[in-house]
Parts: C-alpha cells; structure tokens; sequence
C-alpha cells in the first residue's frame, strides 16, 4: 500500500485528512488528462466527437460494472445535486418522503422546495429504531438519506435497510452515495437501495464534474420525468418522442474529460481492489476511534454502533483548527467541530500525527 501513496505526491509534503471534501487525484490520472486535453489542442472536434462516441459509453459500463448495475440503468450526471433535482421534478407530489435532520443539503432541499410532505428522523444512536417506527406508521413511502453522513460519519446499517425492504416492500429508498462509494466493495443490486446517486470527487477520486445515477428497474416506474435535451437523444432527432429513462437525465453534452476522469479512476481502484481499499479503510478507521475515543474527543455511542464512515467529528475550537493547519494537518471545520477523513492511500503514520496535536489539547 506504500506504493500506492506514491500515486499521491501531496501526502509527501502534509497529513492529508481531507477526502470528505476533496480526493486527491492520482499520479497517473493527471498524464492521462494531460493527454486527453493535448489530444484536444491538436485535433479539436475530430477528437471530441470520436471520444464522446466510444468514451462516454465506455464509462457508463464502467461503473455499470464497478457497482453491479445494469447499463441501461446507470444515468451519468456532473454532480449528484443537479441530478437529483432533475429526477424530483419528475416525482409525484403524493408521496410521504422521510429524511434525516442535518442531512446533506443536496438531499434534503430538493425535497422540502417541492413541496413534497416531509418527515424527520434525529441522526443519533436509535436511528434506525427512528426510521423504522416512522416508517411502520404508514405515512412514508420514499426514504431518502446518505449513506455515511457529511458533518460525522454516521453510516446507515445497510443490513437493516434489507430487512426495512422485506418488511415494507412498497417502499423506496433514495440515497446519496458520495461519502461512501470508493471506501468499500458494494453492490448495487444486491442492496436494499432503489436508487443511488454520487458525485465522484471524494472517495472515487475521479475529480470534479461527473457523477452518476444507479436505479433499479421497479424505481424507474416512479417518475415522469420531462427534462430533455439533444444529447437525450444521443443527436438522433427522431427520437424525441421515444426518449429512454436516464437520458433524461443526460440533455445536454457530457464531457470527456471529467467522464474519462472517472472511468480512469475506477479502473486503478480495481487494480488496487476493492476488498484490498476495504480493508485498508477498515484498519484506519478502528485505529482512528480508539485512539480519538482514549481522548474522549468521540460521542459515546459512536464506537458502538455496528458501521461507521471513513468520517469523524471532534469537538476543536478555531484556535484547535490553526494548530493542526500549523502542524500541515489538512482537514474541515463542519458542524460545529472539526472533521478529520482518512482514505485508503493514508497510514498510520498521519493518525499519530493528528493524535499528537490533539493529545496537549485535552
């Protein structure tokens, strides 16, 4: 894994703790663009014509692949927010949608500015007891969350999201992947998840621009979707009236650029490994806990709960923040603390580097 980190140049040079806001990109993705754009600079539209031909089919089955989705159910967005706006506008009013307070914006405005009739569960120990009480009044029929939490960590149990769907099947789940896709193997199909959605610059480390939708083919049925555009019909203007569902999704031109970003990016996780990043991000994240946790600087409840993100949350003051920026400890004031975020490409080495500031503080 050591060699890995030489793929990273910028962990040479400070602690990293920073890819709940942005991944780092690779050695090799940076030739790679370089490349793609000199290609661009040399033969203009002949170029991007050809690559908007073979490569924006070529990642859509890549992370087809990647996540086990089905192709023609995998819908390439710039950002998870302008796609789940565009898929809500196509939602029926009438449904009962329940969300987490202190969710990422981008999942919980979309909703509440539509109008739609919402409900809230606390993000805290019993949030599952919370979920599936609201859920078993009958009032909900769409749940929609992230998957790992922005401002902490929290990672929704995904076994009990499978056992939620066994037990009220008429029930859709939403959720936004971006904090925890690229952290560990998943499997869309296999998942209770109906619909998914991330942006691509965190944990996949594909830089910004793209991002993508996965659906299941039930969940297609719920939306009227409207949104249309040229490349809806991939340039075929005699399809306008015969437009496939995620093309909706997709009216205007993809960029090759940031689409190629992510195709690349996919492509080095797998030849790192999936299970290989898991586990490393495993060893991390335990590491991590216990020693935050020896300091008191973890909520109580938080080692105890059966997943957590690659996220945590401590309390840190303005003046605990520059201490650690003096100490070239990159890292986010959020929700009132300081968020510290560990990837696969970090070590033990920048734990202990973050422990020794905190440790004079408490």
């Amino acid at each position: 894994m050591e060699n890995i980190r030489k793929e990273f140049p910028l962990l040479d040079t400070c602690v990293y703790l920073n890819t709940a806001s942005s991944g780092l990109l690779s050695q090799s993705l940076v030739y790679w663009r370089q490349a793609h754009d000199r290609a661009f600079f040399q033969r203009g539209s002949e170029m991007k014509t050809r690559a908007m031909l073979s490569l924006i089919p070529e990642t859509r089955q890549t992370v087809a692949r990647f996540f086990n989705c089905k192709t023609n159910n995998v819908a390439l967005t710039p950002n998870f927010s302008l796609g789940m706006n565009l898929l809500l506008d196509g939602l029926d009013k009438k449904h009962g949608v329940l969300l987490l307070e202190e969710d990422y914006p981008s999942v919980n405005w979309p909703f509440e500015q539509r109008g739609f009739t919402v409900d809230y569960v606390k993000i805290n120990q019993y949030l599952e007891e919370e979920i599936y009480k609201k859920v078993k009044s009958g009032k909900v029929s769409i749940l929609a969350l992230s998957v790992v939490q922005w401002l902490n960590g929290i990672q929704i149990d995904l076994d009990f999201l499978k056992n939620l769907k066994k037990e009220f099947p008429n029930l859709y789940i939403i959720a936004d992947g971006t904090q925890f896709l690229g952290t560990t193997d998943f499997d869309f199909e296999a998942s209770a998840i109906d619909i998914l959605g991330a942006s691509t610059y965190k944990w996949l480390l594909s830089g910004y621009g793209n991002g993508f939708f996965l659906f299941k083919d039930k969940a297609k049925e719920l939306f009227s979707l409207r949104s249309a555009g040229f490349n809806s019909v991939n340039g075929d203007m005699s399809k306008k009236e015969n437009i496939e569902f995620v093309k909706h999704l997709e009216p205007g031109h993809l960029d090759t650029f940031n689409f190629g970003s992510l195709k690349f990016s996919l492509e080095f996780m797998k030849r790192v490994g999936m299970n290989t990043i898991e586990d490393r991000n495993r060893q991390l994240r335990k590491k991590a806990m216990q020693k935050l946790n020896n300091l008191g600087l973890l909520k109580a409840f938080m080692p105890q709960r059966k997943s957590h993100g690659n996220i945590l949350n401590i309390p840190g003051d303005e003046k605990c923040f520059q201490e650690l920026a003096n100490n070239n400890i990159i890292c986010s004031q959020r929700g009132g603390g300081i968020r510290l975020s560990f990837h696969f490409y970090n070590n033990e080495n920048d734990i202990d580097a973050v422990i020794n500031v905190l440790k004079t503080r408490v």
